[in-house]
């Protein structure tokens, strides 16, 4: 039988490290991206070229529409499967002070970062249970943990999604279905692409950004049998930055 893995923003940075390390463990990955068609196209040839195999599953996690409606055609198009595996880990940044930001800039991060994971998550949540088995993995960041200057969305949205998952991992454990939280620092990515490098290596103790694949590997462990009694957790990976 087929394994499903769907990774939202699964096209770039982190999110297509992922994908490629679920393909290569045997899962069908299902690449979700909102706009990035060229690149999806692209992750998905590469995969299949390396003998892994992909779909696309194009839709804006904070439209709850759109989420449900691509979900469904896929259930409908794959009626006796189910999507086993689920990485929320679309995301967007719009940073700036507290004192200048406006209303648009709060609820865009706050939509695309929380009400997302929350949309995809209820809509595969009843099949996993279902089938009594099944594996959340919720992209959270550091900057949920200890908060950043000039993220005050981003790391309210980050921190938020730290408690959906301490509270849904003891709603579904008894069905056999865990939800964990993996909490980057810095990592090279499109995400930190406009950070300045050279000044926040300093503050890391390992005097480096880490690497999407590195965070993939936790993801692929998290997703394993060998987690299956790893659950509500938050797991940091930012080399040694508190």
């Amino acid at each position: 039988m087929t394994k499903y893995a769907l990774i939202t923003g699964g096209a770039r940075g982190i999110g297509a490290s992922i994908s490629r390390e679920l393909a290569s463990l045997g899962y069908c990955v299902l690449i979700n991206y909102k706009s990035s068609q060229q690149r999806a196209e692209e992750l998905k040839k590469e995969i299949e070229e390396n003998g892994g195999s992909a779909e696309l599953l194009p839709f804006d996690v904070s439209n709850v529409e759109e989420v449900d409606n691509a979900i469904e055609r896929w259930e409908d198009s794959h009626p006796s499967e189910y999507i086993s595996v689920l990485v929320n880990n679309a995301g967007i940044r719009n940073d700036t002070l507290m004192v200048f930001m406006n209303n648009e800039q709060w609820d865009d991060v706050i939509s695309a970062n929380l009400n997302g994971p929350f949309y995809v998550t209820r809509r595969l949540l009843k099949r996993m249970m279902t089938k009594r088995w099944g594996r959340i993995v919720n992209m959270s960041s550091l900057s949920g943990l200890k908060g950043l200057p000039g993220q005050v969305n981003y790391s309210a949205s980050k921190a938020a999604l730290i408690g959906l998952t301490k509270s849904l991992a003891q709603e579904v454990a008894p069905r056999k279905v865990t939800v964990n939280a993996v909490a980057p620092g810095f990592i090279d990515s499109d995400m930190t692409a406009a950070l300045p490098k050279d000044e926040l290596v300093k503050m890391v103790p390992a005097g480096r950004f880490g690497k999407p694949e590195e965070v993939a590997a936790l993801v692929a462990f998290l997703v394993s049998d060998s987690a299956a009694y790893i659950t509500g957790q938050v797991i940091s990976i930012n080399g040694g930055l508190f």
